[in-house]
């Protein structure tokens, strides 16, 4: 058919980077696919990617600059030029930096994506302010902090060898992750075990043959008693632990605390069960653990991770074909390059002035808490934010308590946010600007499931959308910091490709840059840590003032710690991402939306026939700090005493000037901002708290 091609692409809409095949007809996308050659997924799509050109014409798009016309979230906008919408922009950044200093005004972004979140710190850090905020603390990065700490390098599962056991603990990657889904899925059909840790009911855990369904965020408490059985049954690899481990002596007396009858009470899971499920994994060899976001969102996470890392390495797992192991990276400057991220640009006693700055987390790390960006909003301690740059982010989902933070971010003297679409967040700024999305900007995508490289190609532009790096590049211009950013951005991604000895161009040719797996590498060279060994007790942490071995600590809202409270409100809840969803985005797409159309609460059968519900009855959700309703899903397979709430859930469809009911159902009106926080990566607690369900009158 003439004027009919493929471009090779890499979807964005969510973190895995899945190669794509974008068909094309007199110059416009019609179809996209995937992409069969691609490492990530193999010609795997979910209904997200598959859903990219509703994405890309859908009428609500963000198109052009919006400027708010009316009260903050009365749902009033007028289009403005971009002209107009940069200068604004850099009229109020100038006037509150001169005024007030360049530590008044934050930069936040939401989920990763790419280097468009690398282009945006860079920006903050030029800016001057030591205000930059992401969702690190509760999404990724404590499993990386802790795995990189323990044994020098985040590992991955080797599905493929393939192992002959797996273990899934607090993920669900057929939702999330589609190409790490079906590489686990062959290796289940080829003869893998499978032990699948987690209260919630996926299709993993439908096939597992061992199922385990610990009360939500007690997983730290778990992974001890697992250490404990392994160890005190002698199940543990001891030739690798002699040669490759340090402070394992010090792991035996520590582990005595933790045995499965103790643990069997902080978790719910039966004292027996935790011994099968040692023993499965320490005799069942090669073997694997994928885990997931769901360790990430609670008090516990970092050391949660370190324990998990402890097991992998007990059990002479790590490095093993079968396996966790190590790939190597295609040679690019990565997304955390301090020449790419140009830090040094802050002061130390600029960086000082952060929000967080004092809070002792660990020294690495410098982003700006959400719970601490409130807190400044609302208090002005320890100073007060004047301005805020959002980057896809919707902040009234994904922060605790988004009472508090509808309130905060209302004080706000000037917000700008960045985004496909006018979420309630977005409906609170003052300027809104339409991003492009992965269809409509030249970039590269560095997959966090797999070792590529990806290019994503420009092939559309629905409106007047422009890049993240367009718009910080002509931002800087206005303020006198243009020399940092060029006009043309394929000359960045040449930098960046720089290493490989590609330019963008030469990419756009290959499609995807390729690593390769690293199978005992630590016999080499050691493992990358300081006494290139597994370092089971971490002298580090201990010299930086924190717990050189994992401790567990009980949550200050749960039925152990707060029993009284526990009377009132004897659920505890935890929450779950469904597959059509990027986090609490793609609500307006109609693939999307038919896929899952509301938010579902899954409740026991029993426990629901005791309380008057039905399923299909819509109820409410209800903790110290208010209620939510969401629509009965009864279930015989999980915890009497759980129920499992559907996250991110705002609707489209509603009024404008109601923040498209917001709070309706959304988990976070749930949820709580004050301390405690996670101590290494000041994490706040987004699951196992104590909550009360009933019907809706």
């Amino acid at each position: 058919m003439a004027g009919k091609e493929v471009v090779k692409s890499t979807c964005e809409l969510c973190n895995s980077g899945c190669g794509v095949l974008v068909y094309m007809k007199d110059g416009k996308p019609v179809r996209v696919a995937g992409d069969p050659d691609s490492l990530v997924n193999r010609g795997v799509l979910c209904v997200k990617g598959m859903a990219s050109l509703e994405y890309l014409y859908h009428p609500d798009r963000l198109k052009y600059p919006m400027k708010r016309a009316g009260k903050r979230g009365e749902g009033k906008w007028r289009e403005i030029s971009w002209d107009e919408a940069l200068d604004t922009i850099a009229s109020e950044l100038t006037r509150i930096k001169n005024g007030y200093g360049a530590e008044s005004v934050i930069f936040i972004r939401g989920c990763a994506k790419g280097y468009q979140d690398a282009y945006m710190e860079r920006f903050a850090n030029v800016f001057g302010t030591p205000n930059f905020a992401n969702m690190a603390s509760v999404c990724y990065n404590p499993r990386n902090m802790a795995s990189t700490l323990t044994c020098g390098f985040m590992s991955t599962p080797d599905y493929e060898y393939p192992p002959a056991c797996i273990v899934i603990w607090g993920l669900n990657c057929s939702e999330t992750a589609i190409g790490e889904h079906w590489r686990a899925t062959e290796a289940l059909d080829r003869g893998s075990k499978l032990i699948v840790i987690d209260p919630v009911e996926t299709g993993y855990a439908k096939r597992a043959d061992i199922w385990v369904k610990p009360r939500p965020t007690t997983d730290l408490a778990l992974a001890l008693g697992l250490i404990n059985v392994i160890v005190t049954e002698n199940l543990y690899d001891k030739e690798f632990v002699d040669k490759w481990t340090s402070g394992f002596d010090k792991l035996v007396a520590h582990i005595k605390d933790y045995t499965p009858e103790k643990v069997a009470e902080i978790t719910w899971v039966p004292a027996d069960t935790i011994r099968e499920v040692a023993r499965f994994y320490a005799t069942t060899k090669p073997a694997c653990i994928a885990w997931g976001n769901g360790l990430d969102n609670n008090l516990n996470n970092y050391q949660c991770d370190r324990a998990i890392v402890i097991l992998k390495a007990i059990t002479g797992n790590l490095g093993r074909p079968g396996g966790d192991i190590e790939w190597t990276i295609p040679v690019t400057v990565g997304k955390y390059a301090p020449d790419l991220l140009q830090k040094d640009m802050v002061t130390p006693d600029m960086r000082a002035k952060g929000i967080s700055a004092k809070t002792g987390m660990l020294p690495p790390i410098s982003y700006a808490l959400p719970q601490h960006i409130v807190k400044s909003l609302l208090t002005g301690e320890p100073y007060r934010l004047r301005a805020a740059y959002v980057q896809g982010a919707s902040l009234l989902h994904t922060y605790t308590n988004v009472q508090e933070t509808r309130k905060a971010l209302e004080n706000l003297e000037f917000m700008v946010a960045a985004d496909f679409f006018k979420t309630p967040t977005v409906e609170l700024a003052d300027i809104a600007l339409p991003v492009g999305i992965y269809l409509e900007i030249n970039s590269l995508h560095v997959s966090e499931f797999s070792p590529t490289i990806g290019v994503i190609q420009k092939v559309a532009n629905a409106g007047d959308t422009w890049s993240d790096y367009r718009i910080y590049a002509a931002l800087a211009k206005r303020l006198g910091l243009g020399k940092h950013y060029g006009d043309d951005e394929e000359k960045m991604l040449d930098y960046l490709l720089k290493p490989s000895g590609l330019t963008f161009a030469d990419l756009r040719k290959v499609g995807t840059l390729e690593g390769s797996k690293q199978y005992r590498k630590y016999e080499k060279s050691g493992f990358e840590t300081p006494s290139r060994k597994v370092e089971i007790y971490s002298s580090q942490l201990e010299k930086w003032g924190f717990e050189p071995l994992p401790v567990w600590h009980e949550p200050p809202e749960s039925p152990l710690s707060a029993p009284e409270l526990a009377k009132e409100y004897p659920m505890v809840f935890t929450n779950r991402k469904k597959a059509p969803f990027p986090h609490s985005g793609g609500r307006q797409i109609a693939t999307l939306r038919g896929n899952h159309p509301e938010p579902l609460v899954q409740i026991e059968t029993d426990t629901a026939k005791k309380l008057g519900i039905a399923d299909g009855d819509m109820v409410y959700i209800e903790t110290k700090r208010g209620r939510i309703k969401q629509k009965a899903a009864l279930s015989p397979n999980i915890h009497p005493r759980v129920i499992i709430i559907d996250y991110g859930w705002w609707f489209p469809e509603k009024p404008a000037s109601e923040l498209h009911g917001w709070a309706d159902s959304n988990v976070n009106i749930l949820t709580n901002n004050k301390p405690p926080f996670a101590r290494e990566v000041g994490s706040a607690l987004l699951r196992g708290y104590l909550c009360k369900v009933y019907k809706a009158t």
